[in-house]
């Protein structure tokens, strides 16, 4: 049996009843998560944890085994120990506010198999269980609104529920929007993060076509925090972000 869920259960007054009602499973799939091996889908790990008050570690601690490919991996530590991340994304929806469609769809356009595709989806959905901490990090996102224009996937559906998806991730990050009609602009040199450590470096990631550049090079931060603040600048209000990021959702039809 699953102690640890039990556990958390019955402190927070909730039954497999009570938790299914309130993430949308049915009663029976609930039940079952208290057996041994039985892993809620990422999505309802991470509303359990929030519900029980306790991190998805807590909980199902086989699920935070290292699943990032390895030259990820540095990042993916940084990205965990991280107390403050400041992300600016160009063409895609950042990965701690991906939905599992959307991160598969997009890992599908490269030269992946099917078994590569599977576990590199479940590696990126295991890295947003740091919004659900207890204390989770501050994590501001500016994107370009071509990012909730652009169709990834086959369907319009993978868009809409991506969409509707970063409004609700809205409640637990900033989300600013850069709109279309803003004239040429600094993030068009390209997506970047910045990444506070406690007792650490500031740091920072850029994406290339061949790998990513981590640094904790002063000159080179600097460069970004000059960037990031331009960028903000450019970009619209949390609220009226929100409202363009509702009306990209209703548009995917």
């Amino acid at each position: 049996m699953n102690h640890g869920l039990i556990e958390a259960m019955v402190e927070a007054g909730e039954t497999a009843e009570s938790l299914a009602a309130q993430v949308g499973v049915d009663p029976k799939t609930a039940q079952r998560w208290v057996n041994p091996g039985r892993v809620p889908r990422p999505r309802h790990r991470s509303q359990i944890a929030r519900l029980l008050a306790r991190d998805v570690g807590d909980l199902w601690p086989d699920v935070l085994k290292r699943r990032e490919p390895s030259w990820f991996r540095q990042w993916a530590e940084i990205e965990h120990e991280a107390t403050v991340i400041r992300w600016f994304e160009l063409a895609w929806v950042p990965g701690l506010l991906q939905t599992e469609a959307y991160a598969k769809a997009t890992l599908e356009i490269e030269s992946f198999g099917a078994g590569e595709v599977d576990e590199l989806t479940a590696a990126r959905m295991q890295r947003q269980v740091i919004l659900h901490r207890k204390r989770p990090p501050l994590v501001v996102v500016v994107m370009d609104e071509a990012v909730l224009r652009r169709r990834v996937g086959p369907d319009d559906a993978i868009m809409r529920e991506q969409c509707e998806h970063i409004a609700v991730c809205a409640q637990l990050v900033q989300v600013h929007v850069v709109p279309r009609e803003t004239p040429m602009y600094l993030g068009m040199g390209g997506p970047f993060i910045l990444a506070d450590v406690l007792d650490g470096p500031r740091m920072a990631h850029q994406d290339s076509q061949v790998k990513a550049h981590i640094t904790d090079d002063a000159t080179e931060i600097a460069t970004l925090e000059r960037r990031w603040a331009r960028i903000v600048g450019d970009a619209l209000p949390r609220t009226q972000s929100l409202d363009l990021i509702r009306e990209a959702a209703s548009s995917w039809t």
